[in-house]
């Protein structure tokens, strides 16, 4: 998950400790602001590294009023480093809601017509147990005593949690990048109980480029001295400085090199001449450099190591023999899968791939390719062919669900 891809420029000279927000984070960590579903230990959460978690909880976000017949739910699978804050302030940070493009009065996840549900994922960092927790069994922060979790482990607590809010089936699943991972495991595992699904700018499996790029990110993490094997939060640390490196790299990855020239260029930043030191001289260094500084505000190191694990070992045709369609047979899901020209980070071939195993399942399946340079950030800023075909694609479903106007 990035930053809202902001156009307008902003000077920042170094990265900046986050301890102003530590007591935030750590608060949200465990009580959080957002509502929450608390399961016991008569509920563990089977995870498939054959641990079963307990107890644990979800921190979730709705929005919208839920119809009569329960038939209006949609899922908001976040991305990486997203959270449940979709369409609300952030807690820690202050800023608006990540996916204020597309959710809201009006938007094409119009929250006067469908009820929104937006969990925290499992291993995450702002309510939903995971590393930044606290262990119950040592009053003590999780760290990297927490079990290794993956995307099916996050969609199975989804499912309990919807058990809970007394949800069967969900009109929708939508989500981008790590987000519309989870939406493919949803109608992998749970087709019965998944309508239509929106998966964007993602793919049934990661790259090995992908998965480098991961680990370039959890070695800089884990270089900082702060890290402290990752036992910092009992000792008072935060590997800020590594964690933000780890942002930069991971957000050069979102961009497209025909973005990074419009925003940027070779410009420099707040001056004419070069310093001819390693200061932010040019405006894309300050840049990359305000991007990490703000993410090591409101994420926790070792959430990071876990998630972009978690990405790492998806495989979907993993676990059907190798065979993608398998994964598919037979579902009676519709399926619009969306891809963008300049994401190079999930290009639109492995979308293809996946809309040729759903066509080879007979399953209901619509695909958008968008023209943009936006790079894989696109599915976050203001893209209207993108706001269209989804707002088509689910109001179109809704007529085949006997949704009202």
């Amino acid at each position: 998950m990035k930053e809202r891809g902001d156009e307008k420029m902003v000077s920042v000279k170094a990265v900046t400790s986050p301890a102003i927000h530590l007591e935030e984070r750590s608060h949200e960590a465990d009580n959080p602001t957002s509502p929450v579903a608390r399961f016991g230990a008569d509920q563990p959460l089977k995870l498939d590294c054959g641990i079963d978690l307990s107890p644990f909880q979800i921190a979730y976000q709705t929005y919208g009023t839920l119809n009569a017949d329960r038939s209006n739910a949609i899922l908001v699978c976040h991305a990486l480093t997203g959270d449940q804050h979709v369409f609300n302030l952030h807690p820690v940070t202050g800023k608006p809601g990540w996916w204020e493009t597309m959710v809201g009065p009006g938007r094409p996840l119009d929250t006067n017509r469908y009820f929104i549900i937006s969990p925290n994922v499992i291993g995450a960092c702002m309510g939903s147990t995971g590393p930044a927790s606290t262990n119950p069994s040592t009053g003590k922060v999780w760290g990297l005593d927490f079990p290794i979790i993956t995307i099916p482990d996050m969609v199975r607590a989804q499912a309990m949690l919807l058990d809970r809010l007394g949800i069967d089936t969900l009109f929708s699943v939508v989500g981008g990048s790590m987000g519309g991972m989870q939406v493919l495991q949803w109608t992998a595992a749970y087709p019965e109980r998944v309508f239509s699904a929106l998966p964007i700018a993602c793919s049934t499996r990661h790259s090995a480029q992908n998965i480098a790029f991961h680990e370039l990110g959890r070695q800089a993490v884990m270089a900082d001295p702060d890290w402290r094997g990752g036992r910092y939060a009992d000792q008072g640390t935060h590997p800020h400085r590594g964690l933000a490196v780890a942002r930069m790299a991971a957000h050069i990855t979102y961009l497209s090199d025909a973005a990074l020239h419009r925003k940027f260029g070779r410009r420099m930043q707040d001056r004419d001449l070069p310093t001819f030191s390693f200061d932010a001289d040019f405006q894309v260094e300050s840049y990359l450099r305000y991007q990490g500084s703000s993410f090591v505000e409101r994420f926790d190191a070792n959430s990071y190591l876990y998630l972009t694990r978690a990405m790492d070992y998806f495989d979907i045709a993993a676990d059907h023999d190798g065979v993608l369609a398998r994964a598919f047979r037979g579902i009676k899901t519709r399926f619009c899968v969306v891809s963008f020209t300049s994401d190079w980070l999930f290009p639109t071939s492995e979308s293809r791939a996946l809309v040729h195993a759903l066509n080879a399942s007979s399953a209901r399946v619509s695909f958008a390719e968008i023209e943009t340079d936006r790079g894989h950030d696109a599915f976050l800023l203001d893209v209207p062919e993108f706001f269209d075909i989804s707002r088509a694609f689910l109001q179109s479903a809704g007529k085949a669900r006997g949704l009202g106007g």
